[in-house]
């Protein structure tokens, strides 16, 4: 099949798709400002929030992929998930095992799903870094990977409708 000379890139507006949101519990104080920059990018690219955006709350960042898997593998269709949640380090390497499995499970239920699944999972030195990265200076990447996840989701319908 030809390629195109400019390249395919997905939309900024959810078109009707379905969404899910896993959010995790554990440093809830940055994890509902993600939430909050999520919600409000999905609303301001026309999701109807009722309908079109689940939210599934677990209790810590190493349960996000067991839930994202379960989804996956479910009744429900999702066009794209939004994996949000904030592992802040500690004195102890629990903060590399947690981050370590948990990207990996994001990336490993995308692959073998194939869904995108969008990684808005803090992993930072410091709870004011991660408060940065919540709305703060640093922006809000609970918006960033709402947006990227409606950008996916109309790339993956594009490229299968060009049967890709």
């Amino acid at each position: 099949m030809p390629v195109s000379s400019h390249p395919m890139q997905g939309g900024t507006q959810t078109n009707g798709r379905r969404f899910a949101i896993v959010v995790s519990r554990f440093n809830e104080m940055v994890t509902k400002k993600l939430l909050d920059g999520a919600l409000q990018c999905f609303e301001s690219r026309g999701a109807d929030l009722a309908k079109d955006v689940d939210i599934f709350s677990c209790p810590g960042a190493f349960e996000i992929p067991q839930v994202v898997s379960q989804l996956l593998s479910g009744t429900v269709s999702y066009d794209a998930v939004v994996t949000l949640g904030a592992v802040i380090r500690g004195e102890t390497p629990h903060f590399e095992y947690i981050c370590t499995q948990c990207s990996r499970g994001v990336m490993d239920a995308a692959c073998h799903f194939g869904v995108p699944v969008l990684f808005g999972v803090l992993t930072t030195d410091t709870f004011e870094q991660a408060m940065e990265r919540a709305g703060g200076k640093v922006g809000n990447k609970g918006t960033d990977a709402a947006l990227a996840a409606i950008e996916m989701a109309d790339l993956y319908a594009l490229m299968k409708e060009r049967n890709y």
